[in-house]
C-alpha cells in the first residue's frame, strides 16, 4: 500500500499521527480533530509552500495513528510521545508564562492535579507545556473522571461536589486509604508519560484479582476506568505484521520464529452437520491456499471437544505421513477445555513441542451480587457444547497456554490480541460457512 491509500484510509476522527522517514525513525508527531483531513492536508498540491514543512513532506515514507475519543485526548498523547520521541521536525514550546503545564504536586499526603502557566522548583512533576489552553481545559476533566483526584488546594472536613459527581475520591473525609489513592497517582503518571499499554495492563489485572476476591464494587470501579481508558482507542496502521508477531513470541516465551499459525474451531447445531476448520496464516498473513475443512465422522451428538480431537488429530496425522512443514503456533478457539482437548491428541502425535493456546471469553456465572455486570469476570469455565468459546460471557478475551495456571489477558488495545483474533475469527468465519453449506444442502428438496 502505498503512502496516498495510506492517507486516504486514515479515519476521520481525532487523534494522533506519527510520520516516518524511510529508516523508521520519527520524523513528526502531530495531532488532529479529524486525522484524514489533518494528513491529507500536507500532501495537497496547491497547499501554501514552507521550505521547512516541504523537506517533511519529501521524508515522510510512512505514517501511524492513535485515534482519541476527543482532541483534547488526543492533545494529552501528542505531548507525550513527543516527549518520548524528540521528532526531528517538532518545534519544541518554550516553559514560560506563554503556555499552560499539568501540574502533579509533590509533598502532599493526597497529591492534586492542575494546569499552571508557572513552573518552579518545587519537586512538583511538570507535564508540558501544551499550545492549546482551551483543549487542555477540557483534557483535565476527562482525566479527572479516569483519575479522581482532589483538586481542592486545602483539604475540606467534608465531601464536596466533586465527591458526589465521582472526580474526587474525598481523601478529606477518609473515603479512600492512602496506598490506594497513591495508585491512583501512579497511574496517572503512567499515562501522562504515554504508557498507557502498561496502564491498562496493570489496572486489567487488578480488576481479575477484585473479580476473584468478590470484591465486586472494587471489579466495576477499575471495569468503568478501563473502559474510559479503552474508549481512547489505540489503532495503529501496521503494515509489519512481523512486529505483533515477535511480541507474541515474547509473550508466550517462544525463542524460534512464528511463521506458521495454525488455528481450528468447530461448527454445529445440536450435534447436527458438525464440521471443522483450520486457517493458516503465515507471518500474520492468511493464505486461503492452506485453508482446510473437516466434516466430522466420529463424533455424534454434542460434544466440542472430542470434534476438536478429531480434526486435530486428522490435520497433524496428515501432515506426518506426508512428511510436510509443521506449523510454529497452534490456536484453538475455545477455552481450558478445547485447548486440552487438542493437547492430549497432539501428544498421541508425539507432537508436544508445538506450541498451542487457545482464546475465549470467560463464560458468566450465576449472579450472586447486586452488581451482576461484574460476575462474568471470575468465570473461566465452559462445557462441552462450548459455551467457552460463545463470546457471551466477559468482557476481555483470555488466552489459555499450557502449563500456565492463570489465562494472559491482554489490553484490548494490544496489537497482539488483535492478531489472535484476526486469526481465530478467520477460523470461526471458515467453520460457519461450511456448516451453513451442508445445511443448505440438506434443506434442498429432492426430486419428485
Amino acid at each position: 500500500m502505498g503512502l496516498k491509500e495510506k492517507v486516504k484510509a486514515l479515519p476521520a476522527s481525532p487523534g494522533v499521527y506519527i510520520m516516518k522517514g524511510a529508516d523508521g525513525r520519527v520524523l513528526y508527531v502531530g495531532k488532529a480533530g479529524n486525522l484524514r483531513k489533518r494528513v491529507s492536508s500536507y500532501f495537497y498540491p496547491n497547499r501554501r509552500s514552507n521550505e521547512r514543512l516541504d523537506q517533511l513532506v519529501r521524508l515522510v515514507a510512512d505514517i501511524e495513528y492513535m485515534t482519541t475519543s476527543t482532541e483534547a485526548e488526543a492533545l494529552i498523547y501528542e505531548n507525550s510521545l513527543i516527549k518520548q520521541m524528540s521528532p526531528r521536525y517538532n518545534v519544541a514550546l518554550r516553559d514560560d508564562k506563554s503556555y499552560p503545564m499539568l501540574k502533579l504536586t509533590a509533598g502532599e499526603k493526597f497529591p492534586r492535579l492542575f494546569m499552571t502557566r508557572r513552573k518552579i522548583n518545587d519537586g512538583a512533576l511538570y507535564y508540558g507545556p501544551y499550545a492549546n489552553a482551551k483543549l487542555l481545559r477540557q483534557a483535565v476533566i476527562i482525566l479527572k473522571e479516569i483519575f479522581p483526584l482532589r483538586s481542592c488546594s486545602k483539604l475540606q472536613k467534608r465531601p464536596c461536589l466533586n465527591y458526589h459527581i465521582k472526580q474526587c475520591l474525598a481523601p478529606c473525609a477518609g473515603k479512600v486509604a492512602d496506598p490506594e489513592y497513591g495508585e491512583i497517582v501512579s497511574e496517572l503518571k503512567l499515562f501522562l508519560e504515554g504508557r498507557r499499554t502498561e496502564l491498562l495492563k496493570v489496572l486489567t489485572e487488578k480488576m481479575t484479582q477484585a473479580s476473584r476476591k468478590e470484591e465486586f464494587e472494587k471489579a466495576a470501579e477499575l471495569r468503568r476506568r478501563i473502559e474510559a481508558l479503552s474508549a481512547i482507542r489505540k489503532d495503529s496502521v501496521s503494515y509489519k505484521p512481523s512486529g505483533e508477531i515477535d511480541e507474541l513470541r515474547r509473550i508466550l516465551g517462544i525463542e524460534r520464529p512464528l511463521d506458521i499459525i495454525e488455528a481450528f474451531d468447530v461448527s454445529n447445531v445440536m450435534g447436527k452437520e458438525a464440521v471443522g476448520s483450520m486457517v493458516y496464516f503465515y507471518k500474520g498473513k492468511p493464505k486461503k491456499s492452506e485453508y482446510r475443512r473437516f466434516k466430522i465422522k466420529t463424533v455424534s451428538g454434542i460434544d466440542d471437544y472430542a470434534m476438536m480431537r478429531e480434526i486435530v488429530n486428522r490435520r497433524y496425522s496428515r501432515l506426518t505421513e506426508e512428511k510436510r512443514p509443521l506449523p510454529d503456533l497452534i490456536l484453538i478457539d475455545g477455552g481450558r477445555g478445547h485447548l486440552a482437548a487438542a493437547l492430549a491428541e497432539l501428544e498421541k502425535l508425539n507432537l508436544t513441542d508445538i506450541p498451542a493456546i487457545g482464546i475465549a471469553k470467560p463464560a458468566r456465572r450465576p449472579v450472586r451480587r447486586s452488581i451482576s455486570s461484574m460476575n462474568d469476570l471470575s468465570g473461566e469455565g465452559g462445557s462441552p457444547g462450548g459455551s467457552e468459546s460463545s463470546g457471551e460471557g466477559g468482557e476481555f478475551e483470555h488466552i489459555y497456554v499450557k502449563g500456565r495456571k492463570d489465562p494472559i489477558i491482554l489490553p484490548k488495545e494490544s496489537k497482539v490480541l488483535h492478531l489472535l483474533e484476526r486469526v481465530r475469527d478467520e477460523a470461526h468465519r471458515f467453520a460457519i460457512s461450511y456448516h451453513r453449506k451442508l445445511r443448505s444442502k440438506n434443506f434442498l428438496p429432492k426430486a419428485g
